[in-house]
């Protein structure tokens, strides 16, 4: 038996997320400036949260969990925090890139993992399993059918 197609927030509460998403990386934004670092870190280090993907190599489930821990506020809040504690700007500048990219994915609806599919997350469906399970996607008051895959592990 296959485990049911998890929710995707849809509609308006899935703009308002993408607002408050923006926000946030434009925040990170601001608090970056006041680092004094140089602006290229930010483009270098953009990418670092998804080499959680690698993760993946353990399992889907083992892979859900790694990728959210990196692209949920959490970490990047408490890194941030430790290093306005210590005064260590690395760690300052590790907590803004986090949140910069958790910002701009979420902008780009990418969105937390669901345990049995990469492509499948809270805010839709990207990549190349989009061609299996039906979600149904309502915005704007318009109804139209996304696909989705829920992976070979869920397929039972």
């Amino acid at each position: 038996m296959s485990e049911p197609s998890p929710g995707v927030v849809t509609g308006r509460p899935a703009i308002w997320l993408r607002v408050e998403a923006f926000a946030v990386a434009v925040a990170a934004l601001a608090v970056f400036a006041t680092t004094g670092e140089p602006w290229w870190l930010i483009p270098a280090l953009f990418l670092v949260p998804d080499l959680s993907w690698l993760a993946y190599l353990a399992g889907p489930k083992a892979g859900a969990w790694f990728y959210n821990l990196m692209h949920s506020a959490p970490l990047p809040l408490a890194l941030l925090l430790a290093g306005y504690h210590w005064d260590r700007d690395a760690l300052i500048v590790a907590g803004v890139v986090g949140l910069f990219h958790i910002g701009l994915d979420r902008v780009l609806r990418y969105g937390l993992k669901y345990d049995h599919s990469f492509a499948l997350t809270h805010l839709g469906v990207h990549g190349p399993d989009r061609a299996g399970d039906s979600i149904h996607d309502q915005h704007d008051g318009v109804r139209r059918t996304t696909r989705a895959t829920a992976g070979p592990a869920a397929r039972g």
